[in-house]
């Protein structure tokens, strides 16, 4: 018989962790390091804290208590389209409820986020808890919520617009129950998370607030997951040009751009990259010409290129120029011309990094999992947290609760039933960063700040 976390009475952190050690052992096979076997005894003892009082007890019953209403602001948040680039809208929304629920100084910042501070009692860290405004869908895109089959369907609505949901239901209920923490919450949603938003909002958030000591963001998770890497990515857009001419009248005298991207997109896919690092690339997009009784003038493709280690990024990226440039001679050695030629543009640049596995953040994160019966898997991914793993700042990306599906389709769906003990989990790993005023301290160390 399983019981909600409000009324769970935690045994030692070795202890819960040997107890869900039989769950996950698949997903285990997918980690990106091994998950400690234990923590340090201030982050045990703080954790300890946390779940023996009787306020956070209560904060958490407050929690679940705010699932129904908190599903209502994921509904319409859903309903309020946001593609890349076009945030605005909701941007608006999400503030309106940050500034009834209690931050009356939240505002939108110059790059689209919305940004409000909960402030600790002082000396504390500084936290940013996000979850990102964007969805990958373009204007126009039904978002209309649909319940079927136990699920809320909608395009977005995982991805990310539950995290948005639990943000605003924390703030609800940290204010509710008048929970002093010794840190400050810097609550941000952001812009610029999918595709080529190129991570723009955070690198605004850490660009303008050079005292951020740590990150938790939230995304579509399984319960106990941590990313702790980033994933590093290059895009580039190549555009190939010649001077273009009849398909009969000027064969043999002029190049063909599409022939020529057509070369190096046979080069690129013969190119190797290593397992381990995990390295990949793909020419995502094409297009090209005039009519189908033209040589082309003009095509151009989009690449995407990712590793989990930089230097392995670097050395992908290299071969692919080359085989850029080479495609570009051949198809002008073809027709003994030099008319033909390629650009190439970067439009696409996420930074990479880990987190380590045995810094005090992801020790939290691991503790809080085991008092909510959850074996922690530590993973990897292009997310916001990208940003501050490459920055040196301590950084992971946790769950919001509900079982999510068909992310970056049009069948996306959640199922949120006891969603809200995801909620209750990653807001335990939050509280023991900035602490609770008379109930545990803060464990996560305030930095220097960065100059710029």
């Amino acid at each position: 018989m399983s019981r909600s976390p409000s009324s769970l009475r935690l045994a030692p952190f070795i202890l819960a962790a040997l107890l869900c050690a039989s769950q996950g052992a698949l997903a285990q096979s997918q980690a990106v390091a091994p998950t400690p076997a234990q923590v340090s005894p201030e982050v045990d003892k703080a954790y300890t804290q946390l779940m023996a009082s009787p306020a956070i007890q209560k904060l958490l019953d407050a929690v679940k208590a705010d699932h129904e209403r908190s599903v209502e602001d994921l509904k319409a948040l859903t309903e309020i389209e946001a593609p890349p680039f076009k945030e605005h809208k909701r941007a608006e929304a999400f503030l309106a409820r940050m500034k009834a629920l209690g931050l009356t100084h939240a505002k939108i910042d110059a790059e689209g986020n919305v940004v409000g501070l909960r402030k600790g009692i002082g000396g504390g860290p500084k936290l940013l808890i996000s979850a990102h405004l964007d969805t990958v869908f373009p204007a126009g895109t039904d978002v209309k919520v649909k319940e079927h089959d136990g699920r809320l369907h909608a395009p977005g609505i995982a991805d990310d617009t539950r995290g948005l949901s639990v943000l605003l239901s924390w703030l609800k209920v940290l204010n509710d129950n008048k929970i002093q923490t010794v840190g400050d919450l810097m609550i941000v949603a952001n812009v610029g998370e999918e595709e080529l938003g190129n991570l723009r909002g955070m690198k605004a958030i850490f660009r303008d607030n050079l005292d951020i000591d740590g990150m938790v963001g939230l995304e579509p998770s399984s319960p106990g997951a941590v990313l702790v890497l980033g994933t590093a990515s290059h895009r580039y857009e190549v555009t190939f040009q010649g001077p273009g001419g009849h398909s009969f009248g000027a064969f043999g005298q002029v190049p063909s751009a599409i022939h020529g991207m057509g070369r190096a997109i046979a080069k690129i896919a013969d190119i190797r990259t290593p397992s381990f690092p995990k390295t990949t690339f793909t020419v995502g997009t094409v297009g090209g010409g005039t009519s189908v009784n033209t040589i082309a003038p003009d095509a151009r493709m989009a690449i995407d290129i990712r590793s989990d280690d930089m230097a392995s990024l670097l050395e992908a990226e290299k071969k692919i120029l080359a085989a850029i440039d080479e495609a570009v001679v051949e198809e002008n050695k073809r027709w003994n011309v030099s008319t033909l030629s390629a650009s190439i543009k970067l439009i696409g640049d996420r930074p990479g990094g880990r987190t380590p596995p045995d810094s005090v953040i992801v020790e939290a994160a691991i503790r809080s999992n085991a008092a909510f019966g959850n074996k922690t898997l530590l993973r990897g991914g292009s997310t916001d947290a990208n940003v501050p793993i490459a920055l040196g700042i301590p950084a992971i990306i946790v769950g919001g609760g509900g079982k999510a599906s068909g992310f970056h389709s049009l069948s996306e769906s959640i199922d949120v039933t006891d969603a809200w003990k995801g909620a209750q989990n990653s807001l335990v790993t939050v509280l023991g960063l900035v602490g609770v005023q008379g109930v545990s301290p803060a464990l996560l160390p305030k930095r220097t700040a960065r100059t710029k």
